[in-house]
């Protein structure tokens, strides 16, 4: 006779594991000394950056503090290349701050009232507190919260699972840190 097992998995750590095992081992790790010099390094010209208030170049400079980040709406095609400061602000505001504040009772977050840091320390400080905040927002879902419906909040994700949204900000992490740790590279082995 022959016996089924049932194994139960438990969504929630599987979910919140994806991602902090790569910011534990590799994310983290490779943000490690990162110098103001290169946090706002431009690899190339017309880059995307977070600059000094009053002397960028895109169509939109966001943020409500000494430093502004650079955006326009609609995005350009092809898109401009980003550096490292960009990208950060990219990820503590539009992909982890926005939705801490909408699904887990954070404070408020957007591209136009954040304060950027024109510093690579206080830059990673924003990025370690929104990743906390989130992390700890996701291992509170329990299997009820992952299958709800994130409402209208998050626009085309309305309709979609928590679960779903959760695994978007995973791969949108992994992307912008991908990102990241190649202008590192760059920086590095720069002429």
């Amino acid at each position: 006779m022959e016996t089924t097992r049932t194994t139960t998995v438990d969504w929630t750590s599987e979910l919140v594991e994806q991602l902090d095992l790569h910011w534990r081992t590799q994310l983290r790790p490779r943000l490690a000394g990162l110098t103001d010099e290169e946090y706002r390094w431009e690899p190339v010209r017309g880059a995307w950056n977070v600059r000094p208030r009053g002397t960028g170049s895109a169509p939109i400079q966001a943020g409500r503090g000494d430093f502004t980040i650079d955006f326009a709406l609609p995005e350009p095609d092809p898109a401009p290349v980003t550096t490292i400061a960009w990208r950060i602000g990219h990820v503590v505001v539009g992909v982890l701050g926005a939705r801490v504040a909408g699904h887990f009772g954070g404070p408020p977050v957007d591209y136009d009232s954040h304060d950027y840091p024109g510093d690579a320390a206080t830059a990673l400080a924003q990025l370690d507190t929104a990743y906390a905040a989130w992390t700890a927002g996701v291992r509170g879902l329990d299997e009820e919260g992952l299958r709800r419906p994130c409402g209208p909040a998050e626009g085309p994700w309305a309709d979609a699972s928590m679960a779903a949204l959760v695994l978007h900000i995973n791969r949108e992490v992994l992307h912008h840190g991908a990102e990241i740790a190649l202008l590192r590279d760059l920086y590095r082995w720069r002429d």
